[in-house]
């Protein structure tokens, strides 16, 4: 690590708080009071805020618009926040979906998924699926392209985007255009080579994953099928869309994410990987950090390459 990327990951040690000692609604309103105000509101043109319907419920999504001429034919994101599925909401990651609209030119849609311990598993995958669902059924009016239409998420929103990928082939749904993952938690497991070597003193932490994972699953439950949960145990990964796999070497879930990407490849699904050894979980989602903001340059040329792929076949 550089001077730089030490003296983040100092801060965010000393700052952050020890979730694992709260519950659900004290760690909400502690990560809630970290939040830094929004600097970045003029990457998109507009926003719009809206309810759709879920499994239990409305669904409150926010819309980013892009620069530029309005097109009825954009290509789309479908964003799962990151929170250890207990925490965060559409406003913790209001900076970064603007920058994700911007950089990627597409229209971003924020999903406000229900969260743990309230509501354990697998609603917010539930609710991930229905709003991609409610996303394609209403391109039209979104204005956009469904068949340029990605998921994406980070930390527990990887997990949200790769079940999403997987229902999608499952209930016979036209498939995401892509799948990006962004340090995902894809396996309650915790004996990885990285969760050994990075868990603690590296801002996420082994005592902090499982109470994210106690939250979510709500107690000692059998889910069937298992990949409603954990998207690594489906039975195959053949057939998913196209992956851009991001991944920290210092987060413990450096190896889950890792043989996530190998099991897509080995599947024959196309994954582009990137890989940053000397960061930490969450870099890419903080605005003011400058390797965070290199990777997001990265992998919305990834994404726009994909989609474009898509726009070129689809012509």
């Amino acid at each position: 690590m550089d001077d730089g990327v030490q003296a983040m990951l100092d801060q965010l040690n000393a700052g952050f708080p020890h979730v694992e000692e709260m519950t659900g609604p004290q760690a909400r309103a502690a990560v809630a009071q970290r939040r830094v105000p929004v600097d970045n509101i003029e990457d998109v043109s507009h926003t719009i805020d809206r309810s759709i319907p879920g499994p239990a419920g409305a669904i409150p999504v926010r819309t980013y618009y892009p620069h530029g001429e309005p097109s009825h034919d954009r290509p789309a994101i479908v964003f799962c926040h990151g929170g250890g599925f207990a925490f965060c909401d559409i406003e913790s990651h209001d900076g970064f979906c603007r920058a994700l609209s911007r950089g990627s030119e597409a229209v971003v849609v924020s999903v406000d998924y229900r969260l743990a311990p309230e509501n354990p598993a697998p609603a917010a995958a539930l609710d991930a699926f229905a709003a991609f669902c409610w996303v394609l059924e209403h391109a039209a009016e979104l204005g956009i392209d469904p068949r340029r239409t990605a998921v994406a998420g980070d930390s527990a929103g990887g997990n949200l985007a790769a079940v999403t990928a997987i229902l999608c082939r499952e209930r016979g749904v036209a498939q995401p255009a892509a799948q990006v993952l962004l340090y995902p938690a894809l396996d309650p497991s915790f004996e990885t080579d990285s969760y050994r070597r990075y868990g603690t003193g590296y801002f996420n932490t082994r005592a902090a994953m499982q109470w994210y994972w106690r939250q979510y699953l709500g107690g000692e439950r059998v889910f069937d099928p298992p990949y409603l949960v954990a998207p690594a145990r489906a039975e195959s990964h053949a057939g998913l869309p196209p992956a851009v796999i991001v991944t920290a070497g210092l987060d413990p879930l450096h190896s889950e994410a890792c043989d996530y990407a190998r099991r897509l490849h080995n599947a024959g699904v196309p994954v582009v990987h990137r890989d940053f050894p000397g960061l930490f979980h969450g870099f890419v989602t903080i605005q003011s950090f400058a390797p965070g903001a290199s990777a997001r340059d990265l992998v919305c040329g990834d994404l726009r390459r994909l989609l474009d792929r898509v726009g070129s076949r689809s012509k």
